[in-house]
């Protein structure tokens, strides 16, 4: 049984995110541009991150920083932060920033739906229990991403994780998927609170 369900949320992550990425390839070439005539370095931001079972990938969003800033500092507290480029504000409330993740399921890196993608560096910060978050692939949107979403490493996030891994099945991450398309419409909780 948990074969088939994994078979089928893999199907599942594959058929969408090829569709989106069908769908929004005009979207994902104009922020590209965008980016590159507004701003200095890359188009995209690459970052090892935390995969399932710890192993190690690289995650692609649309860079929404300065180059010269440090990418394991803290996250912008509000959309005028001076690190973000010009872009960048409209991308991260949006979460449009997190569109090149798509390629990152399509290479079974990730998933649609699962735990946030930690650093390798905060695995060694959760506790066992917060651990259970390994034994499926990251996702683009999840618990906490919606329920939690400007909390990084909190105890609420990670039990929000938890919950998830110990709940996951195609309608729990159908209802997710609608519920992330309201949270990022009412550009609810973008940013870290100080």
């Amino acid at each position: 049984m948990v074969v088939i369900a994994n078979f089928s949320k893999r199907l599942f992550d594959l058929s969408a995110s090829f569709l989106a990425v069908v769908l929004l390839l005009p979207v994902l070439i104009v922020i590209s541009i965008i980016i590159k005539l507004g701003s200095k370095g890359p188009v995209l931001f690459r970052q090892e991150r935390a995969g399932k079972s710890g192993k190690p990938f690289t995650l692609y969003k649309f860079r929404t920083m300065k180059v010269d800033v440090d990418p394991f500092g803290q996250s912008p507290q509000t959309g005028d932060d001076p690190r973000l480029i010009k872009a960048g504000k409209f991308l991260r409330e949006y979460s449009l920033d997190e569109l090149p993740q798509f390629f990152n399921v399509l290479k079974a890196d990730m998933s649609l739906v699962g735990p946030r993608p930690l650093y390798l560096s905060q695995i060694a910060q959760c506790s066992e229990n917060h651990k259970k978050r390994l034994l499926v692939r990251p996702g683009i949107t999840g618990m906490s991403q919606i329920y939690a979403r400007s909390e990084l490493m909190t105890k609420r996030s990670l039990d929000l994780e938890v919950e998830y891994v110990e709940k996951q099945s195609f309608w729990f991450d159908i209802k997710i998927l609608f519920t992330t398309v309201l949270v990022v419409l009412k550009k609810q909780d973008v940013y870290e609170e100080s």
